[in-house]
């Protein structure tokens, strides 16, 4: 196993939780990068290589299972973590009958985020 650590692709159109996430999960040891659009994030996916995705279903820009569906026609060995709020569950199951590695209800927990992560991360 390499020491390595895991590249982590973060999309999410909410900026504060954007800048949280990445400071708490960098301190926690993954290599975070954050796009706050669809679109940036599809931009960004083209130009580095991530180990795992999470991503917010519900984007200004675009719909979260589109980035999704187009993530994996670019990188279709990619686990996304979906982050869907209250009420979106429905959505994150067809996320997940779309290729995602599982969901999560916002707002989740760091600790349980990270497991997830890491389970995504060494099941791909």
């Amino acid at each position: 196993m390499n020491d390595a650590p895991i590249r982590l692709l973060l999309v999410d159109d909410e900026v504060g939780f954007l800048e949280v996430l990445q400071k708490r999960l960098g301190k926690r040891g993954l290599d975070v990068t954050v796009a706050s659009s669809g679109a940036a994030g599809i931009q960004t996916l083209r130009g580095t290589d991530f180990d795992v995705a999470v991503l917010d279903l519900k984007l200004e820009d675009m719909d979260g299972i589109e980035v999704l569906q187009i993530f994996k026609k670019m990188v279709p060995e990619l686990p996304v973590i979906m982050l869907t709020g209250h009420g979106s569950e429905q959505a994150a199951r067809e996320g997940v009958a779309s290729g995602a590695f599982d969901y999560m209800l916002k707002p989740c927990d760091l600790d349980e985020l990270l497991i997830k992560i890491r389970q995504a991360f060494e099941q791909a």
